[in-house]
């Protein structure tokens, strides 16, 4: 245990704006660019494309002064970085946005599936997550897992939904606004299970 380099602390306002700032930097640059089409190596690629392009090296320098600052990134961090690196680059390579807006839904199958991996297990790989974060009970951990695992196949199915029938426009818009605000509904709506399952601080360190 004492061998694990300890995680620093990262003022949280600072580290919110390193989590939500590229995502708030994608939506500016995207209404500022989206109507431009730009000529790039003998190919035209619109705002979309561009502002995509620019997103992935703000997002690893983002994650790189977080990993610089904490010394430590969970695994969702990196696997997001990974499918945004991913499916950024195929859609910038290949001149496609669906393979950007496929993103999310890709983040939210894997999350969703190693948490219902854990769940057939009898697991909860969300405790092995959030345990720092968060003391709860056995029974609490699973209830909590149970919701977010389906939670997560929701949001991909919803990422599926607005991209395959709606405009790009309000893709960029729910993926902004929708997605962020789902997460923070959720787990703002799990106050009874907490207060339910939650265990005493200074039960917790007995």
């Amino acid at each position: 245990m004492s061998d694990a380099t300890p995680e620093k602390k990262v003022h949280p306002a600072l580290k919110l704006a390193l989590e939500l700032g590229p995502i708030a930097l994608f939506f500016a640059g995207y209404v500022m660019l989206k109507d431009q089409v730009f000529a790039i190596g003998g190919a035209e690629y619109d705002g979309f494309i561009v502002v995509t392009a620019l997103f992935i090296p703000v997002m690893l320098m983002t994650t790189g002064i977080l990993w610089w600052l904490s010394g430590k990134l969970s695994k969702m961090q990196v696997a997001t970085v990974v499918l945004v690196v991913l499916f950024g680059g195929l859609s910038v390579w290949l001149n496609d946005e669906r393979f950007f807006k496929m993103k999310p839904t890709m983040i939210y199958l894997l999350f969703g599936g190693i948490l219902g991996f854990g769940l057939l297990r009898g697991q909860s790989y969300l405790r092995v997550v959030m345990e720092e974060a968060l003391a709860l009970q056995p029974e609490g951990w699973m209830i909590l897992t149970r919701r977010l695992c389906a939670f997560f196949f929701g949001l991909a199915l919803a990422n599926e939904a607005v991209w395959r029938l709606m405009s790009t426009e309000a893709w960029v818009n729910f993926k902004t606004f929708g997605l962020t605000a789902a997460l923070f509904a959720f787990f703002m709506t799990q106050g009874g299970l907490l207060s339910r399952y939650g265990i005493p601080e200074d039960e917790g360190k007995s």
